[in-house]
């Protein structure tokens, strides 16, 4: 890096080193979302944190700005001093990527560490050496049993996203990297909830941990309009194609991957520029989809909840649900996809005749007005600017 005198970011006066906060600079941020105002300073003090804050609140920055502080240079080969742990492929390619730009400027070298890609290509990284490890749970278990890579000298461990990965199964492992990680070390955990299986983790593997949080735990990020509508069978394609032409970025959830090729075929057929994205593609192919989308070639995304946990893109608009989702839990990690970052955004909820109960038991969960789903066709206007649903 220059000696080239940088202007500090807003992130300097939460205590961000020069070198840390000259990266953040040239990673194009410039100033702390609320999740990074609350945890930045606490993290910085070395204590164990758990942050309570859903996907597009920026903890990414929340928890590795201050890991990029603390994480010493390594020393030696294969012997990481920071560790993140996540629930999908996706979401450590995504981390990593947010990390590597502010990393290269402290020096510091970030891999992630995931299953469906070259395992190979993961080891000769780690033996050149790196200072902090993206990883999913059972590659990075695979790593440590095979001594590719060792635990011993991690400084700080981050659970990003630790309701999902008990969502998951994936407590066991988690639990027995935990246990692998035996130094002095600063536990960070970042999650949409504290209860649970995730209440198990804070209590067994942290230390009197701080807690911020930016929004009670139903509560979402940005403005998000909730919008049941009662469609007819024959009419939902025309429906949700109407909307995403209006609106612009549009991530649909089906619960099956063969109704996710279905309607992701009868949208391409309806002119939509759409793909789906679900677990029986390559990986390859899941993010080349999610790099047209990001890119704006594509405008919608037809995708199941496992291949949709990638999708990290602030500026998606709206979000369908193709047929109600059976708990808020799951209602509230799919809409979490729009408003995001401040921006405002739409959860669209399609429900037919016998799907009205199910809509009335998530509004009451999310304490939202228990109205009965309006009824539309797909010429309705008001499809083309979903405010006009609240003007009436």
């Amino acid at each position: 890096m220059s000696d080239k005198v940088h202007t500090p970011t807003g992130f300097a006066s939460l205590g961000v080193p020069p070198q840390v906060d000259a990266g953040l600079a040239a990673a194009g941020f410039d100033a702390p979302f609320a999740i990074q105002t609350e945890a930045i300073p606490v993290a910085l003090r070395g204590v164990d944190l758990c942050g309570r804050a859903r996907t597009g609140s920026g903890k990414t920055l929340a928890f590795g700005v201050p890991m990029l502080a603390r994480i010493d240079a390594a020393a030696r080969v294969r012997a990481p001093r920071g560790l993140v742990l996540v629930p999908t492929r996706e979401l450590a390619l995504q981390v990593a990527e947010v990390l590597e730009p502010i990393g290269k400027a402290c020096d510091r070298r970030v891999l992630p560490v995931y299953g469906g890609a070259s395992r190979d290509d993961q080891i000769d990284a780690l033996a050149k050496g790196v200072e902090m490890v993206v990883a999913t749970p059972l590659r990075l278990i695979d790593l440590m049993k095979a001594g590719e890579v060792v635990m011993d000298d991690i400084q700080v461990v981050v659970l990003d996203e630790a309701d999902r990965m008990a969502d998951e199964g994936f407590t066991p492992q988690v639990e027995w990297i935990l246990r692998h990680v035996t130094g002095e070390h600063q536990t960070m955990l970042f999650s949409a909830t504290l209860d649970g299986q995730v209440g198990n983790l804070v209590r067994r593997y942290m230390k009197n941990p701080e807690e911020v949080s930016i929004d009670s735990p139903t509560d979402t990020v940005g403005t998000m309009h909730h919008l049941f509508l009662a469609v007819h069978r024959m009419d939902k394609d025309k429906v949700v194609n109407a909307m995403a032409q209006a609106a612009g970025k549009t991530v649909v959830f089906c619960d099956t991957k063969r109704l996710c090729d279905r309607v992701a075929d009868k949208l391409d057929e309806l002119g939509a520029k759409v793909a789906a994205i679900h677990g029986d593609l390559t990986q390859a192919a899941r993010e080349k989809a999610l790099a047209r989308f990001a890119r704006g070639d594509l405008t919608i995304l037809v995708a199941t909840d496992v291949a949709a946990r990638g999708i990290d893109i602030d500026d998606v608009a709206l979000v369908v649900h193709y047929e109600p989702p059976m708990d808020h839990k799951t209602y509230l990690h799919r809409s979490g996809r729009t408003a995001r970052a401040g921006r405002d955004g739409w959860a669209v909820t399609l429900a037919e005749y016998n799907q009205h109960t199910t809509c009335r038991i998530i509004q009451r969960a999310l304490r939202l007005p228990t109205n009965a789903p309006v009824e539309v066709f797909s010429n309705d206007a008001r499809l083309r600017d979903l405010r006009k649903f609240f003007a009436e």
